[in-house]
Parts: structure tokens; C-alpha cells; sequence
């Protein structure tokens, strides 16, 4: 194991040693580093922003686009010639990575799609399950620090793959684009056939989703913005604090923190390519938490100096840094594989990397984790482009129950149950019996009377 690092350490960079401790699941989720989300702060300014679009409709997405993003409009709709121009102005490397993108993303999300269930009681009684898209859904593509195309596919694809009959796009008003999103967003939209775009962000974008924007009489109701029934899409606080108030009104995929990246690793692992990994979460945001866990302090102390060497070159030096020195970044220190493993299990990283000799019998011990990158060439960054998984994944410990966008995400199961009379009466006696038991003797006479 080599590293061409100086020998200066990244002492910004935490440690937790949990070398001897003897913690169970819940000691280790109560030490280890996570971000600090104000949710209630957020709560009081989203609440009345929720409140105004339902209220006042495009006159509070104009006034919002004009206080946060510093744009003039009268509508949010992306007219369909911009979205055109964008395509034909993308340079031929970018699209040439994006429908490579497309490609791998809509393979993966074919194979998703589940059959139809059907299971027979007998001749006359059988009950099916069968998956149904949604409506409508809305697709959230954050801008901010960062330009995400990326995110139009890992949204629109499983949609698209779900059989989603309805598509509409929300990504941030930019300034500098005259007011609509960046063109490479609306690039990435053409591509995909979604027709339907609007410059709108943050928490007004998810409350025009959930509840819909009327056009005024006598203004073309192809400018309005109707209804949705699924939000999808990665955002700030104020996005996910949106998504949180309006589930029940629709569905979310969920509310997504801060990125995070947790790497798993012993003494064979490169330290370079660590901190490069590191590194490339931490650009996102000065919030992203990386994290290193590892039963090797000669790695730890590498891993620091490769962090160092490579933040005084990375072009968002001052965002990394701060990110990494940040509480919910850390090396953790642990007395085995055994143990790392269980701290992966506990974390429930969004992206968890595996660097360790027999990476993939590892992978295959976690339970927990957004996605899973199974050794050294397996970077996350390959996962937000072009692996063909999708990078829209559970963030802040709940992959421990949440699962990343998918397929499934755009579809509703419907069970159909088809029972003749002699099936219905095979079973009519258990049916009034276990009425009575629960004291709603209606609901055996509902069979009953069939049969009198």
C-alpha cells in the first residue's frame, strides 16, 4: 500500500474509536456522526410558502423565483423551442455521456417491472395482484452549488419504465439562463420526450406539484400546472422539509438529507482512491458527510494524508473542506471487519463503498445501505452516471427501511378478488365466525344473506 501524498494530515477530519467499545445497535446510533437538519426551523417558512402557492398560485411562484432566484416571470412553463435550442446547443461529449446514461438507467429499470400475481383457492376463487403506474408524477431536479441532469434520468427513466402516462420536470430558475433552468437540464428532458418543464425550486415547486397552479381565465390552461400524485427528486432542507408536509397529499420517494458516502475498508485498501472518494462527495455540499470505517489506523493515517494532497488541488477546495471537518464526517476506528460491518449496518450510508480483500463476499453481509459499490473500481461517482443503478437513494439512516427510486415507486399494486358462489360458500362459515369473534356480526350477514 502506497500513497504519493505529502506528509501533512487532514487534521479537519474527525476520529471515533470505537477500538474495545461494547456497543450494541442502538449505543452504535447514538455516537455515530450525522448531519445537523433543522427541520422544525424550516417547518415555519415552508408552511406559509406551501400556503401562498396554494393560495395565490403563479403570483407567489413569480414573486418566490423573483426573492430566491432573483428571476422575473409570469409563468413557469419551459417553452417547447428552449427546450429544443438546449438539445441542439449540447455539446456531443456531454450527450454522448447522457444517452449513455439513458441506455444503462432504462435497461436496469425494465428489468424491474414486475409481473402480474395470480393465485387460484380452487375452481371459481381466485385473488390477483396487478401493478397499475400513477396518473401523474412530478420530478424534482435540484440546481444550487451544481448542475444535475444526472437526476433528470435517475428520475424520469423508472417513471417512464413504470408506464407513467404524465411527466412533468421542476429544476430552479437560473439568472443567468434567463430565467429557466439550466440548459443542460432541458437538454437531458428533450432526450427523454418529457415535454413538460417548469422554472421553479425549492419548497414552491413540491407545494405546485402536490396541489396543483390554475391558469387564470382566458389564459392558456396548457401553462397551468396540474396535480400530481407521486414527488420524486433529490433538494435542500426546504425541499425535504416540503416533501415531509405534503406526504399524505401524494406520495414521495423521500425526504432526502444531505449526500453521504461511508466506505468500508482494511489494510489492502488504496488510500488515494479513498479520499478521492471522499472528496467527490463532499463537493456537493458543505453538509455531505464522509465518512471512512476501517480496523486500520496505518490506512486512517494515509487516507488523511491523501485528503490532504488532494483538497489543495480539487477545484471546490474551501465546500470539501468544510464538509469534512463538518460533525457528521469522521474516520472510525474499529477492532475488525466483524465490527466494521455492523457499524455499515447501524450507518445505513446512502452510498456504502467496500475496500477490502473479498469485497463482494463483504457486500453481501450488509443490510443496510442505499446502494452498495463492491470494490476498488466500483467509485460512487460511476453510480450517480452511469452504472445503470440509480443515484436517488435513502439518506441520514433510512436506508435501514427506505429503498432507492425505482420502478416500484411509480406503481400501485390492486388486488382483485373473484370468488363465484361455490367458492364463497366453501368458506362462508369461517367468514361468520370470525365476524362474530370481532363483534361485527353485519359483516356475516353480508354472506349470509347470499345463501337464504
Amino acid at each position: 500500500m502506497t500513497s504519493n501524498a505529502s506528509p501533512q494530515t487532514f487534521s479537519e477530519l474527525q476520529t471515533l474509536d470505537l477500538r474495545g467499545a461494547a456497543l450494541d445497535h442502538a449505543g452504535l446510533k447514538a455516537v455515530l456522526p450525522r448531519p445537523e437538519l433543522n427541520f422544525a426551523t424550516a417547518a415555519e417558512t415552508v408552511e406559509e410558502i406551501i400556503s401562498r402557492v396554494r393560495t395565490e398560485g403563479f403570483a407567489a411562484l413569480c414573486d418566490l423565483a423573483a426573492r430566491f432566484d432573483g428571476v422575473t416571470q409570469t409563468h413557469t412553463r419551459v417553452p417547447a423551442q428552449a427546450m429544443t435550442d438546449a438539445l441542439a446547443n449540447l455539446d456531443p461529449e456531454i450527450r454522448a455521456g447522457l444517452e449513455e446514461s439513458i441506455a444503462r438507467a432504462r435497461k436496469f429499470a425494465a428489468a424491474q417491472v414486475p409481473a402480474a400475481t395470480e393465485v387460484s383457492y380452487g375452481v371459481g376463487a381466485t385473488v390477483t395482484q396487478r401493478w397499475v403506474p400513477v396518473r401523474r408524477v412530478g420530478l424534482y431536479v435540484p440546481g444550487g452549488l451544481a448542475v444535475y441532469p444526472s437526476s433528470v434520468i435517475m428520475n424520469a427513466v423508472p417513471a417512464l419504465a413504470a408506464g407513467v402516462g404524465s411527466l412533468a420536470i421542476a429544476s430552479p430558475p437560473q439568472k443567468e439562463f434567463g430565467g429557466l433552468p439550466h440548459p443542460t437540464i432541458l437538454a437531458a428532458a428533450q432526450l427523454l420526450g418529457v415535454e413538460e418543464v417548469h422554472a421553479m425550486g425549492g419548497a414552491q415547486a413540491i407545494a405546485a406539484f402536490a396541489y396543483g397552479v390554475p391558469v387564470a381565465p382566458g389564459e392558456d390552461i396548457a401553462l397551468a400546472i396540474e396535480p400530481v400524485d407521486v414527488v420524486t427528486g433529490p433538494g435542500n432542507l426546504f425541499v425535504a422539509t416540503a416533501k415531509r408536509l405534503v406526504k399524505g397529499v401524494v406520495g414521495i420517494d423521500a425526504e432526502a438529507g444531505p449526500t453521504e458516502i461511508a466506505i468500508l475498508a482494511d489494510g489492502s485498501a488504496n488510500p488515494d482512491f479513498i479520499a478521492a472518494d471522499m472528496i467527490s462527495q463532499a463537493e456537493h455540499d458543505p453538509n455531505a458527510a464522509a465518512v471512512l470505517i476501517t480496523d486500520s489506523p496505518e490506512l486512517a493515517q494515509l487516507v488523511r494524508e491523501a485528503l490532504e494532497n488532494q483538497c489543495n488541488t480539487t477545484k471546490h477546495s474551501e465546500r470539501v473542506r468544510i464538509a469534512l471537518s463538518g460533525k457528521q464526517s469522521a474516520i472510525i476506528l474499529v477492532d475488525g471487519l466483524e465490527a466494521g460491518i455492523s457499524v455499515c449496518n447501524v450507518y445505513a450510508a446512502e452510498h456504502l463503498e467496500i475496500h477490502t480483500e473479498e469485497a463482494a463476499e463483504v457486500a453481501s453481509l450488509i443490510t443496510a445501505a442505499g446502494a452498495i459499490f463492491v470494490g476498488s473500481n466500483a467509485p460512487v461517482s460511476l453510480g450517480d452516471y452511469c452504472a445503470g443503478s440509480n443515484h436517488v437513494l435513502p439518506t441520514s439512516g433510512t436506508a435501514a427501511f427506505a429503498s432507492g427510486l425505482n420502478v416500484n415507486t411509480f406503481l400501485k399494486a390492486i388486488q382483485i378478488i373473484d370468488y363465484d358462489r361455490t367458492a364463497l360458500n366453501e368458506v362462508a362459515g369461517h367468514v361468520i365466525a370470525l365476524a362474530n369473534a370481532e363483534d361485527l356480526p353485519a359483516h356475516g350477514d353480508a354472506v349470509a344473506i347470499r345463501f337464504n
